[in-house]
């Protein structure tokens, strides 16, 4: 059994997947690492951790003392992961596919948090500013 700490954060994050009907399959484990890039949560030294490990390499770790921080690291992924899978299945032609998924996850974000929200709002707006969106007619493909 994980710390107490760990098992509440869990319960959070089991509350907030059902908010926006995350499947089982995005979300983090605890305390220990699948391997394969699915991130998973310690809770050591007083502080969370996001972790994700592929092929035992860690390739990433956000560290916080407050869990608002970690679980917008878990939801940034999953809902982009959603977003993602969502334009895929509604792809619109002539259209960057970015435009749907970034709509799409900011509505799964704001269904959470304001703040989570406008925090990806501002990212995306980053990304935007150096990529912006390029909305053309692809070839197709036949």
């Amino acid at each position: 059994m994980g710390s107490p700490e760990l098992q509440q954060f869990q319960s959070e994050v089991e509350r907030l997947a059902a908010v926006i009907g995350a499947p089982a399959s995005l979300l983090p484990t605890y305390g220990r690492s699948e391997d394969f890039a699915r991130p998973h949560i310690e809770f050591l030294g007083g502080q969370f951790h996001f972790v994700v490990e592929e092929r035992g390499v860690q390739l990433q770790r956000e560290s916080s003392p407050n869990p608002d921080d970690i679980l917008y690291s878990v939801f940034e992924g999953i809902t982009f992961s959603m977003a993602g899978d969502y334009e895929v299945r509604h792809r619109r032609p002539s259209e960057d596919s970015r435009r749907q998924l970034f709509d799409v996850q900011l509505q799964l974000l704001g269904k959470l948090s304001g703040d989570w929200q406008q925090r990806r709002r501002a990212h995306l707006g980053e990304i935007l500013r150096q990529y912006p969106f390029s909305d053309e007619p692809r070839p197709s493909r036949q």
